[in-house]
């Protein structure tokens, strides 16, 4: 709740006696433009993501072809190491929107409490706050554990084809 006061502080401008008549259509105005810009954020989530698979794809693509033809164990190596950097962005960058969205919506709750109804706010009171995990499972918290499966993939796989490669001579002298 402290947080939401500190929110609130910062959040406030010009009082309403000195703004004039117009003070609570441009509240709502501003709110429902601060909606949208939390929206697109969570747009340029999902273009990430979308980003991130497609590229995990391509290097699994590479990867496998390589291995049917039996070509260049240590491109396939190096392939899979990669991907271990990429997935660990691609998780910082799910992070950072999440909090991103997180101070977002602090913001929106803050505004909401000049306007007639609390729409988010009591969406967010109806799902408990996100304390009960079987009342509501924030899509981030599912998220994040996507990175780092492939993370675990990527690992395995290295110290497979590692194997691989020393157990079968096919490393370089």
């Amino acid at each position: 709740m402290t947080e939401m006061l500190d929110v609130t502080k910062t959040l406030s401008g010009i009082p309403e006696d000195a703004y004039g008549e117009h003070y609570s259509a441009h509240i709502l105005e501003m709110w429902k433009t601060y909606l949208e810009m939390t929206d697109r954020i969570s747009d340029r989530r999902e273009r990430a993501n979308v980003f991130f698979v497609t590229l995990h794809t391509g290097v699994f693509a590479v990867v496998g072809f390589l291995v049917e033809k039996q070509m260049f164990p240590w491109i396939v190596t190096i392939c899979l190491l990669a991907g271990i950097p990429f997935s660990y962005l691609w998780y910082r960058l799910v992070r950072s929107y999440r909090d991103l969205n997180s101070a977002k919506f602090k913001v929106v709750h803050a505004i909401e409490t000049r306007l007639p109804l609390k729409l988010f706010d009591a969406e967010w009171e109806a799902v408990g706050r996100g304390k009960d995990r079987s009342r509501y499972l924030p899509f981030t918290h599912i998220e994040l554990k996507v990175p780092l499966v492939f993370i675990g993939v990527y690992g395995f796989l290295t110290i497979a084809a590692l194997y691989f490669v020393y157990s079968t001579g096919a490393a370089p002298a």
